[in-house]
């Protein structure tokens, strides 16, 4: 495979979490978000993106939202739970986006705000149709998902070197 083949990168934020008396990692998802989670698994499958592997952070909400989600999919993509994604500025996802092989193309993380959004302000350059302005409008909420494209290596993945090119978020 070549590096400079078109790769996608979803950034995903978990759904709806509820506030029981838990630490704010073991915080579960609430019904709104186990909804929510579901239906974003469909709105990912239309988009038709052959997801092949799922960067997961390692709360619990997060798990929940991708276990729920990823159900709708026709065909599980290999999921690696990442501690280092909680908590995880802009910054330091790209570094660990930068990591990948170049033999996978299509990623899909799934994590948390403010760092999912500001992610996905960073590193579109460019934005297809009225994507932009949905996100923009919007913003981020709870399970929604915004993809982004670029050519080259995982390690070229720098601010400004993708293109937004779709944005969903649930109905509020």
């Amino acid at each position: 495979m070549s590096v400079a083949e078109s790769r996608r990168i979803v950034l995903f934020r978990h759904a709806k979490a509820d506030w029981p008396q838990v630490t704010d990692h073991e915080r579960p998802l609430a019904d709104r978000g186990r909804q929510d989670a579901a239906v974003a698994g469909r709105k990912l499958t239309d988009t038709g993106i052959p997801v092949e592997l799922a960067l997961c952070s390692t709360a619990t909400r997060t798990r929940e939202t991708w276990k729920l989600a990823v159900h709708e999919f026709p065909r599980r993509p290999k999921t690696v739970y990442e501690e280092r994604i909680y908590e995880a500025s802009p910054g330091e996802l790209i570094a660990l986006l930068n990591e990948m092989q170049d033999d996978v193309r299509n990623i899909v993380l799934v994590g948390h705000n403010p760092g999912i959004e500001g992610l996905a302000e960073i590193l579109s350059g460019a934005a297809e149709d009225d994507a932009r302005e949905r996100m923009t409008r919007r913003g981020f909420p709870a399970a929604a998902f915004a993809v982004l494209a670029f050519d080259g290596s995982w390690k070229s993945l720098e601010p400004g070197a993708a293109t937004l090119v779709d944005y969903w978020a649930p109905s509020e």
